[in-house]
């Protein structure tokens, strides 16, 4: 029997380093629009649900809901900027069933399909065969690193290692997030006691947090549509 996937996308209608980032125009088409396009790009998800507190402003931009998108008022008491995501995605989870949620961000314009469906199949895999209960995005990361006062952390600087013979560390990128309702209530969170760390491509993996993010987005955007042509 198939197992229902559900995709969330949390949106909100302000946000406090880009204004109004999620409506913007973004290489010729709002940001959020990117990430939800892709999402119903992919067969194996089931729904994608929309949490949000920007319901008019979503309708102004011609969002209609279906048999496969639905969209969620998001209660008073979990709007604000410091509410936690988990606190939302609970709200989701007690509301949608589903054997399998994926969550992603409108901030993720990047994210193709294909990463999806790999991380997809990466996590079921894990899953039966017990190496998992959740998986999370990561970039790799190989590079020196330093506490404020100057203390190296994962190196000597006497033996000067090659960056690429240092222990890898594998940064959180915000990118994607798959767990299931049983692994959330566990540690209400997106993250299970057990996660799969899987690694996205570079391009992909940018999240837009401030406007040095949106300008960087824009030209890895532009970029990949010209290796397309």
């Amino acid at each position: 029997m198939e197992e229902k996937v559900v995709a969330l996308l949390p949106m909100k209608a302000n946000s406090e380093r880009v204004r109004g980032k999620n409506f913007r125009l973004f290489n010729g088409k709002p940001l959020f629009k990117w990430v939800l396009d892709t999402l119903l790009s992919v067969e194996e998800i089931d729904q994608v649900i929309i949490n949000t507190d920007a319901r008019d402003i979503l309708r102004e931009n011609d969002l209609v809901e279906s048999e496969r998108l639905s969209i969620r008022d998001r209660k008073p008491e979990i709007c604000g900027d410091l509410v936690s995501m988990n606190t939302i995605l609970a709200d989701d989870v007690d509301n949608v069933s589903a054997d399998i949620y994926l969550m992603t961000h409108t901030t993720n314009p990047l994210l193709t399909a294909q990463t999806i469906r790999k991380a997809l199949i990466s996590f079921k895999e894990a899953s039966v065969e017990n190496k998992a209960d959740s998986l999370f995005t990561v970039d790799k990361v190989q590079t020196r690193f330093y506490e404020r006062d100057g203390t190296p952390i994962n190196h000597n600087p006497i033996e000067l290692l090659r960056t690429q013979d240092l222990e890898p560390w594998y940064e959180e990128n915000s990118n994607l997030y798959i767990f299931t309702e049983e692994s959330f209530k566990k540690t209400d969170s997106r993250i299970g006691i057990k996660p799969l760390l899987f690694q996205t491509p570079k391009f992909e993996s940018i999240d837009i947090d401030t406007p040095e993010d949106w300008d960087l987005a824009i030209i890895a955007g532009q970029y990949l549509h010209n290796l397309k042509d």
